[in-house]
């Protein structure tokens, strides 16, 4: 089992946002496999489809077109297929508003989009080889935030 790979989805419309993503990923040597979708509604199109594989975690920008990053975690918690995937609100916002939303909406961590390639590496290796079914056990507003 632990040869399988990862499967990771980011929601993002930012295309440069994006590529910085995918390039941090393939740069940390974990077996991963990663798909892109660049809206809210490509995101639910994408979990709905009966040939993908679902992923181990979503990285779900709050801003998107179509469909909100808080309306697509909405949906993704109101489908019992999909309501144990891990989410990581992945924003450029710091909002308390944003933070305790998504929180109380579900999310299982909230990232700042790091400013930097080194820090972008570092919180999604993090992420990425966390225990989500320990961590969500003890889930709580102070281990919500993940800083770096």
């Amino acid at each position: 089992m632990q040869n399988e790979p990862i499967h990771i989805l980011l929601a993002d419309d930012d295309e440069d946002d994006r590529n910085f993503f995918v390039d941090a990923i393939k740069e940390l040597k974990i077996n991963t496999i990663v798909n892109v979708v660049k809206d809210g509604q490509e995101l639910i199109n994408h979990l709905n489809h009966a040939d993908n594989f679902l992923p181990h975690v979503v990285f779900l920008d709050l801003n998107m077109p179509f469909k909100t990053g808080i309306d697509c975690l909405n949906e993704i918690k109101r489908i019992d297929r999909l309501k144990d995937i891990a989410i990581a609100i992945y924003s450029t916002s710091s909002s308390e508003k944003d933070i305790e939303e998504t929180f109380v909406r579900g999310a299982n961590v909230y990232i700042k989009k790091p400013n930097s390639f080194s820090s972008l590496k570092k919180v999604l290796s993090q992420v990425i080889t966390l225990n989500w079914q320990y961590h969500t056990s003890g889930l709580n507003r102070d281990n919500f935030l993940l800083s770096i």
